[in-house]
This record gives structure tokens, C-alpha cells and sequence, in this order.
């Protein structure tokens, strides 16, 4: 980790493909559902919508990015906007999908943290925020081969 950017990863027991249509087409399923990673964690849909990566609730939306690249199997950007930034204030997401052995490799890049005021303090705890979604994703992911989740 630098000031400026994390990197988490795990490894699912599933192809490149599989692997990115389960983090983007079953987001929701594997989005923690609690304060710390929703704004309205028991009534929320987390879901890709067209090039964004939307939080829905009953009487409306929040963008939480905006896809930058779409590489099925391989890669995902997005331009990360926080809830409580100024609007010009974002940051970027690079999801890789590599194989590795029997399975991929996801690996969830979050940088620019420069480019916002909180940059410092957010970049200290991004880390395991993102972690903690990542345990999720592959938890669902073992859920879905039928499998235990790899350690």
C-alpha cells in the first residue's frame, strides 16, 4: 500500500469469466449488507446499471461509480465516487481477474487517493474495506461452485 493507492486480492475456484460474472452480475449477493458498506443496508439493491455502479433504495439512487472499462473475464474500471465527496472529487478501481492454478485471482486495485481531501484517512482504512467485501465475494463464489472457500 502507498498513500495513494491499495490492493487486496483473493482467489476463487472458478474460471476468469465465471469470476467476473459473479463479482458483476450477482454483486448484490455478496455486497455487504451492513452501515459500513450501504447507506440503507436493509433496503438497498447494490447493482451494475448500464455504466454505473448504483446503490437503489425504494424512493431513489446513489452512483457509487462509474465504468470506465468493461473486460469481460479479465478487467473492470471504475470511476469511484464517494457519498460525501465534492463532485469533482473521485478516485479509480481496477478489478483484475488472472488465472491462478485451478482458479482466478481478483484483485481489487483502489487509487488516486490524492485527488480527494479525505485521501489520507480514507487510504488508511480502504484497505479493509475492501477486504471485508472481497471475504463476501468469496464466500458467494465458493457458494456457487459448490465448494468450501479456498484459505
Amino acid at each position: 500500500m502507498t498513500p495513494n493507492s491499495v490492493s487486496v486480492s483473493t482467489v476463487v475456484r472458478t474460471s476468469p469469466d465465471t469470476a467476473f460474472t459473479l463479482f458483476t452480475n450477482e454483486i448484490d449477493t455478496w455486497w455487504r449488507r451492513s452501515a459500513r458498506h450501504r447507506s440503507r443496508p436493509a433496503a438497498s439493491i447494490v447493482r451494475f446499471d448500464g455504466d454505473s455502479l448504483v446503490e437503489v433504495f425504494g424512493d431513489g439512487s446513489t452512483e457509487l461509480g462509474r465504468v470506465l472499462a468493461w473486460e469481460p473475464g479479465s478487467r473492470l474500471v471504475l470511476a469511484w465516487l464517494g457519498p460525501h465527496w465534492a463532485p469533482a472529487e473521485r478516485t479509480e478501481v481496477e478489478i483484475t481477474f488472472e488465472p491462478d492454478g485451478d482458479g482466478t485471482r481478483v484483485t481489487v486495485e483502489h487509487r488516486g487517493w490524492t485527488a480527494v481531501q479525505t485521501g489520507d484517512a480514507a487510504a488508511a482504512v480502504i484497505g479493509l474495506w475492501w477486504g471485508d467485501l472481497l471475504a463476501g465475494y468469496t464466500f458467494s463464489a465458493a457458494r456457487h461452485a459448490g465448494q468450501p472457500p479456498q484459505r
